[in-house]
C-alpha cells in the first residue's frame, strides 16, 4: 500500500536519497527544507515528479508544519543543524533547530496520529568507545564545549519522542546514524570524506585534525536509506531506538591515505590541531564501532556497500564537479 510521506530536510544529503527511493516504490513525498544546508540540485531526480512536492520553509514554522503533518500519513524528520563546523560556529542556532523544531514535529504527529521516524546521531554517544549498543552508556564533556551541547540537544530529540511514545501513544522510531556518507553530500560543514576527497583530487593538501587516530565507521547513504524504510515498513519498530552503521572502523589519518591512493594524486596530508581547525577546548572522540544486531534481528538488514565503493563514487562526484569548475582537466 503506497502511503504520503512529509520528509523534513528533504533537500539535503540523506532526505534527498530518502524522497528518491520513496518516489521509486510509488509513494507520495513532500520535503520541507529552509535549504540553508540543503540543496534544490538534490531534488533533480525527484523534481517534475507527479508524486512530489516541495516546499521551502522551516521546522520552526508551527503553522507551515501543521499544515503538511495534517495532510500526509508519515513523517520522516531528518531536518536538523549538522556537521562538526556548523554546530561550533553557530551552537545557538543548532540548540533552536534540533530541540525545539523537533518538538514542533512531533506535536504535530501526535495532534495527527502520524507515524513518525526520527534521525538521531551517533554522537549521543559522546566518548563512549568500544562497541555500542542502543543500551550503552553515554560519556560527555562540559557543557561549554558545543559539541556535547549538540550530542545533549539529540538526546532530548530521542527522549521526547520516546515520551510521545510511552506516554501518549504515539508510533515514533528513532535511528541513530553513524557517519552516512555518499555522493551529494557537501563538504561545507565539517563532512571528512566530502573534504578529504575534493583535497585529493585538486592536489591540495589533506588535512587531518589532531593526530589523526580517531576512528569512524562509513555507511553508504543507499544502506542507510534502505534500514530506513525497512523500520518504517515494520512495526516491531515503533517505540524502539536502532544504531545504523556500518561494521568496520578505518582511523581518519589511514583514510587519507587510502583517498590518496585511490585518487592516484601526489597530495601529501597533514596534520592540524584541533584549537586551529575547530576553536580552543575543542573535544573529538576516538569512538567505536556501532553495533546493529537490534536491527538486524528485526529486519535482515546488513550494510552491503563498502568503504572504497563509497570513495570510487564521491571521488568520481569531486571530478565531475572540479570539472564543471573548469578547476581540473
Amino acid at each position: 500500500m503506497t502511503r504520503s510521506y512529509l520528509v523534513t530536510g528533504g533537500a539535503g544529503f540523506i532526505g534527498s536519497h530518502l524522497v528518491d527511493a520513496l518516489l521509486a516504490r510509488g509513494d507520495t513525498v513532500v520535503a520541507l527544507d529552509t535549504l540553508a544546508t540543503g540543496r534544490l540540485g538534490n531534488l533533480d531526480a525527484a523534481s517534475g515528479h507527479p508524486n512530489f512536492t516541495f516546499v521551502q520553509g522551516s521546522i520552526l514554522d508551527e503553522l507551515v508544519v501543521d499544515d503538511l503533518a495534517h495532510q500526509c500519513d508519515v513523517i520522516v524528520h531528518l531536518a536538523a543543524a549538522v556537521g562538526v563546523k556548523l554546530i561550533v560556529e553557530q551552537p545557538l542556532k543548532s540548540l533552536t533547530t534540533n530541540i525545539r523544531g523537533s518538538e514542533i514535529v512531533v506535536e504535530a504527529a501526535h495532534r495527527y496520529r502520524r507515524r513518525l521516524l526520527m534521525a538521531s546521531t551517533s554522537e549521543i554517544y559522546g566518548k563512549s568507545s568500544g562497541l555500542l549498543t542502543e543500551d550503552s552508556d553515554r560519556v560527555l564533556g562540559s557543557n561549554t564545549v558545543a559539541r556535547w551541547a549538540y550530542a545533549t540537544a539529540k538526546s532530548v530529540d530521542e527522549v521526547l519522542a520516546y515520551a510521545y511514545y510511552k506516554e501518549r501513544g504515539l508510533p515514533t522510531t528513532v535511528v541513530r546514524l553513524f557517519n552516512t556518507v555518499g555522493p551529494r553530500q557537501s563538504a561545507a560543514y565539517g563532512m571528512v570524506i566530502p573534504r578529504l576527497v575534493r583535497q585529493a583530487v585538486a592536489n591540495e593538501p589533506l588535512t587531518v585534525f589532531g593526530d589523526g587516530q580517531q576512528t569512524r565507521c562509513f555507511c553508504h547513504i543507499g544502506d542507510v536509506v534502505r534500514a530506513a524504510l525497512l523500520l518504517l515498513d515494520n512495526d516491531g519498530s515503533i517505540g524502539e531506538v536502532f544504531n545504523v552503521g556500518s561494521h568496520t572502523p578505518i582511523s581518519i589519518v589511514d583514510l587519507a591515505h587510502r583517498i590518496v591512493e585511490r585518487v592516484g594524486s601526489q597530495a601529501q596530508v597533514t596534520f592540524i590541531a584541533y584549537e586551529d581547525a575547530y576553536e580552543e577546548g575543542f573535544e573529538d572522540m576516538r569512538r567505536g564501532e556501532p553495533s546493529t544486531e537490534k536491527l538486524a534481528q528485526l529486519t535482515g538488514w546488513e550494510p552491503t556497500l563498502g568503504l572504497d565503493q563509497i570513495l570510487d563514487e564521491m571521488i568520481a562526484e569531486a571530478r565531475e564537479e572540479l570539472h564543471r569548475a573548469g578547476l581540473q582537466q
